[in-house]
């Protein structure tokens, strides 16, 4: 049953169409500690600066023209940052978007002293200058990342969220409610919906998110909840009209107004905004799965591989040994993979199971958590011997797949390598194939084993969709964690 006027006015007499003062007092809070920590930030680099280059006890006596420009590095940081819209709120605490221009305001800053030094023929010093900068924005970039996950606790624990209202269909909403749940990070938390009919709907009330109403009766449903945000899902019946008609009822509440597109996982520099006859259309580019930066991703997975393999030599020497002496068979485990455009290639790993693992696993497939698709995990695998469990935890059974990397046959960060089957992989799956695959990737950063097949497949197709070097890099980095926890590794 829909919402009423009646019930509005019992439940919420005379309450404006406003946000939560919590959540926009919580964002100015956060924006306010982001803004102590890139002061901070830069007024270290700059002392930091100042005593690396004229910090010799024997110099004749301070230079006061740095000791003025060390204070005022600050304020210059701060303008650079707020120029760069650094400081809104939409771009904070999730996304790449903020360390973007993050680094596009520290360029900026750079570009700024060179061109001043150069204008006014000052004798700024060089050395200074290449401390006090690249430190400024090493610890700018290390601040917000640290308070970044600290937000993400605090979202994990049902803090700092912001309650949003969906406006569309019931199925569509539903798999909302479950990928925000899943990813409580992203800060939303839905606390109702308005859907074609405003009847209750088993999808959503399977996962306790009451149905408020129809699309008429978005106004109450917003002054019922006090939601923070108003999330409009692809539909038909919320056409150009009904959403301007929607906006305009918003614009003055301060409650934001937030636009699915019907494209799944293409996001980022890929998607710009072309406004033809009044309409505001999605121009969605290509993604760049050639060219130039596809030649130095080849590149650089070749170089760190070999440097790689070399350094951790001694390691992999030792790790085979062990595996030999342990368990009859041999230290490495090789099996067909397909690769790039599915074709085939032998992927190495460290053997982690006994000789016979294949010819046990028939009577194991009743136990494998996947059920269907071409994975087959088991979490307490008898076929997986001791050192073979603490290699699996540690993923260091993985490294000899830098053989593969080496080889051209796998990159550094792709898609989950697929084995090779008698059926072609088609659809979505397939697509997955168009990149290389990778020793790691947002499956190894996002549960790894405890995924399902549709989930990896999911997130394998993200990565097609939004691969870049940056999305690499933020790979890697957050590999090292998520081997660390050691969650989904078995």
């Amino acid at each position: 049953m829909g919402v009423t006027e009646a019930d509005t006015d019992r439940e919420a007499p005379d309450r404006p169409l406003v946000v939560r003062s919590s959540r926009r007092a919580w964002e100015r809070r956060y924006v306010r500690t982001v803004v102590g920590i890139d002061a901070v930030a830069a007024l270290v680099a700059g002392m930091a600066a100042y005593g690396i280059r004229w910090g010799d006890p024997a110099a004749p006596g301070p230079r006061w023209e740095y000791v003025a420009l060390s204070a005022g590095l600050p304020l210059l940081w701060l303008a650079a940052m707020s120029a760069a819209r650094a400081y809104e709120a939409r771009f904070l605490s999730v996304g790449f978007e903020e360390f973007r221009r993050v680094l596009a305001a520290a360029v900026a800053v750079i570009a700024t002293v060179a061109t001043v030094s150069w204008a006014t023929k000052a004798e700024t010093a060089r050395g200074y200058v290449l401390v006090a900068l690249p430190l400024a924005t090493a610890l700018t970039l290390l601040g917000r990342y640290l308070l970044r996950k600290w937000v993400h606790r605090e979202r994990r624990r049902g803090f700092a969220l912001s309650d949003v209202l969906l406006v569309g269909h019931a199925s569509t909403g539903a798999e909302l409610v479950r990928q925000m749940r899943r990813d409580p990070h992203h800060g939303m938390r839905i606390v109702g919906a308005c859907v074609p009919g405003g009847g209750d709907t088993p999808d959503l009330a399977a996962l306790g998110v009451p149905v408020l109403g129809g699309f008429e009766d978005v106004d109450l449903a917003v002054r019922l909840t006090s939601a923070d945000a108003v999330a409009v899902l692809p539909c038909p019946e919320m056409d150009g009209a009904a959403l301007r008609v929607l906006s305009w009822s918003l614009a003055r509440s301060g409650i934001d107004l937030l636009v699915a597109s019907a494209l799944l996982d293409v996001a980022g520099p890929r998607i710009a905004i072309r406004p033809v006859c009044g309409l505001p259309l999605l121009h969605v580019d290509e993604p760049q799965l050639a060219g130039g930066r596809r030649v130095a991703k080849a590149l650089l997975d070749r170089l760190v591989a070999l440097v790689a393999l070399v350094v951790l030599s001694p390691l992999l020497l030792a790790i085979a040994l062990a595996i030999r002496l342990s368990s009859p068979g041999p230290a490495i485990f090789r099996q067909a993979r397909a690769g790039w455009h599915g074709r085939e290639f032998t992927m190495w790993k460290f053997r982690t199971m006994v000789r016979d693992a294949e010819a046990q696993r028939p009577g194991l497939d009743a136990l494998n958590r996947h059920g269907t698709g071409e994975l087959f995990k088991i979490s307490a695998d008898p076929r997986v011997t001791r050192i073979g469990r603490w290699l699996r935890r540690t993923s260091l059974d993985e490294l000899p797949q830098l053989v593969n990397v080496l080889l051209g046959q796998m990159s550094l960060v792709g898609p989950r390598p697929l084995p090779v089957t008698d059926r072609r992989y088609e659809g979505e799956a397939r697509r997955r194939l168009f990149v290389k695959p990778g020793l790691t990737g947002l499956w190894q950063i996002n549960g790894r084993s405890d995924l399902d097949w549709e989930e990896s497949v999911r997130l394998d197709l993200r990565y097609v969709e939004q691969w870049s070097l940056a999305l690499d890099a933020l790979i890697i980095w957050k590999t090292v964690f998520a081997v660390a926890r050691g969650r989904g590794a078995y």
